[in-house]
């Protein structure tokens, strides 16, 4: 009999959540997500669970890798209903974790991107070890940095979560610590998930909560050129700078232009809204059009299906990417708005 692919039972004074689709680094299905949110209602108004604690099974290197994008792209050739239905989900499960009444603890020991940051850097706490490797990497497949990234990178100091949407950065270890997707660190992963069951948040308590960036030379213009009102004029900030620099341009040219657009509206539009929900209703619509594309069809083309890294992207220039086209992503979906429990 197969194990299910989220584990979900009550530890000691916690609930804990343990991915278990180690053969995908645990990225995301729509039945994970269901499970997860399952598991947390049930939890949110049990006096016996005192915190949320989500890790991985034990000998991957994964904590999550990101979602089932192939499903995605399957389903954008079609009409788009299938990713619809994992994109609400995902985005419910994400909103779950942000509005969550319990602490939530996620050891992010291993791969840690797209759906994967998505389930832990909106809760709590968030342990990254010495095999973490976090990004939002969707820019190189024709995605865009969704799963919240709209409200927490814009929040993040600087213009480093710009930097991230944009270039699909990793950053390794306590590099994640030093950008704040981390809160913190600790060598020895080994056990930690226990602890916290038996002990409760007060097992963090002695962890590492503060480090220096690798790239912390680089801070300087990363914050003036990412500030930028466009990606034509983050480009060119960036060829007139450093060696580094200049690879940081070489590299956006790469990138999917119609992904760059829309992200660096969506980052501008998320740190203006309200609250949570205002931000994932933003990226529903943003989500139910851009899996339709070319552009991201091309993307999982050339990086997932034939993997010749040589994406005909369509829009093939910043320049084609023109306003009115930017707009159509972020249009009211009307009655097919994404919705959440309690909304009037």
């Amino acid at each position: 009999m197969q194990e299910a692919s989220v584990i979900a039972r009550k530890q000691g004074k916690a609930g804990r959540i343990t991915l278990n689709r180690p053969k995908a680094l645990h990225s995301l299905s729509l039945d994970m997500c269901k499970r997860m949110i399952d598991a947390l209602d049930k939890w949110a108004d049990d006096d016996g669970v005192e915190l949320i604690v989500v890790d991985h099974a034990e000998g991957t290197r994964g904590f999550c890798a990101g979602g089932d994008v192939r499903m995605l792209a399957e389903s954008g050739a079609k009409d788009g209903k299938e990713a619809r239905e994992f994109f609400a989900a995902e985005y419910r499960l994400n909103t779950l974790i942000e509005e969550y009444p319990k602490p939530y603890v996620a050891i992010i020991d291993g791969v840690t991107m797209g759906g994967g940051v998505g389930i832990s850097v909106h809760g709590d706490y968030r342990v990254a070890t010495p095999n973490t490797l976090f990004a939002m990497p969707e820019s190189g497949i024709g995605l865009f940095p969704d799963v919240g990234g709209g409200w927490f990178l814009p929040r993040l100091p600087g213009e480093l979560g710009m930097w991230l949407a944009l270039t699909g950065e990793r950053l390794k270890g306590e590099d994640v610590l030093a950008v704040g997707v981390a809160t913190h660190f600790t060598e020895q992963p080994e056990g930690l998930a226990d602890t916290l069951c038996e002990q409760g948040v007060s097992a963090l308590e002695g962890l590492k909560t503060e480090a220096s960036a690798s790239f912390t030379d680089h801070i300087p213009e990363i914050d003036a050129c990412f500030a930028k009102d466009s990606v034509e004029s983050i480009m060119e900030c960036l060829q007139d700078g450093s060696d580094w620099a200049k690879a940081q341009a070489a590299g956006l040219k790469k990138k999917s232009p119609l992904t760059l657009k829309i992200a660096h509206r969506q980052l501008h539009e998320g740190a203006k809204c309200k609250d949570f929900r205002e931000n994932m209703r933003m990226e529903f619509r943003i989500a139910s059009r851009l899996v339709l594309t070319k552009s991201f069809h091309e993307g999982v083309r050339a990086v997932l299906i034939d993997k010749d890294n040589k994406p005909d992207w369509t829009p093939g220039s910043l320049d084609e990417v023109r306003p009115i086209i930017l707009d159509t992503f972020f249009e009211s979906l009307g009655e097919d708005e994404l919705t959440f429990i309690g909304d009037k």
